[in-house]
């Protein structure tokens, strides 16, 4: 499968010509880009297979270089304020060409020497760009249904409200630590783990530092377990939504993942309150 090349992303590409400026190499669809030569290392040649970043000159012509950027596309990271101009303000993400944040693109004006989370994006001109403005890149409900309560997620800590704390979700989502949940305060810029804590029923994301521990989880089971037995008692001691039903029935119905579901009624089942044949649950009378 051709790899797709994309501008603000490392690629291995094979080097093609050498001239006296820099190596050329073959970028796919974008054709040949310049490695120029102040970043080319030592013995480089032709047929070479080397590790690049892709993004654009001064002149907004695809070019690469060896230099290993602080963020890529798609991703969030916190970056120091170097300088500021009448476009915008200028962050330092590890190349020798600073990262621009438009001022339309900034959550709160900027500062000099000051850091704010942004995500690299692409402007509407096709060029790499930097936004503190994260609501408008990532998502901040889960309505895809692709997290389960507990479970364990990479969050990068992006600002502080007087809610409490705003995480990037595996670099994708947007959730929220309550202060409620905060003991021991986190750094705005902190990589760290964090936990799905509960999802609202407006499906924001609440987020928790702490590992929960095993007696939640069972605390969840045991009230999932009453909620089962209720909705039985509701429609005549019988269900057909068992542990073979699709996960999206089971949420839509008890707004749980389908592993959570399955281990309440292994708890029903072995405690003989119901029953599982042919793919029907029975409540026990």
């Amino acid at each position: 499968m051709t790899e797709i090349i994309e501008i603000g992303k490392a690629h291995a590409l094979h080097v093609r010509k050498q001239v006296d400026f820099g190596f050329y190499l073959d970028a796919g669809d974008l054709g040949e880009v310049l490695l120029p030569i102040r970043y080319a290392p030592e013995g480089l040649k032709e047929g070479d297979v080397l590790e690049v970043f892709l993004y654009l000159d001064s002149d907004d012509r695809p070019i690469v270089t060896t230099e290993v950027p602080t963020i890529t596309l798609g991703q969030a990271a916190h970056l120091q304020v170097v300088d500021t101009s009448k476009f915008g303000a200028f962050l330092d993400w590890g190349l020798s060409k600073d990262l621009l944040v438009p001022f339309k693109e900034q959550r709160v004006p900027m500062e000099v020497g000051r850091s704010y989370t942004v995500i690299l994006y692409v402007d509407k001109s096709g060029r790499l760009a930097g936004t503190s403005r994260l609501s408008d890149h990532l998502i901040e409900e889960d309505h895809d249904k692709i997290f389960t309560l507990f479970e364990e997620v990479d969050l990068h800590i992006s600002s502080r409200s007087d809610m409490g704390y705003r995480g990037v979700i595996n670099g994708t989502h947007l959730g929220l630590i309550h202060n409620i949940d905060v003991f021991q305060a986190p750094s705005i810029g902190d990589k760290c783990k964090g936990y799905i804590k509960s999802i609202t029923d407006e499906r924001r994301i609440n987020l928790t530092l702490q590992n929960p521990a095993p007696e939640m989880r069972m605390e969840l089971r045991g009230d999932l377990a009453e909620k089962i037995l209720g909705n039985l008692k509701d429609n005549g001691g019988v269900s057909t939504l068992t542990d073979k039903s699709p996960p999206d029935e089971i949420y839509k119905m008890f707004n749980v993942s389908k592993s959570n579901y399955k281990k309440a009624i292994g708890q029903l089942y072995k405690a003989k309150m119901i029953t599982i044949e042919d793919g029907i649950l029975k409540l026990v009378v």
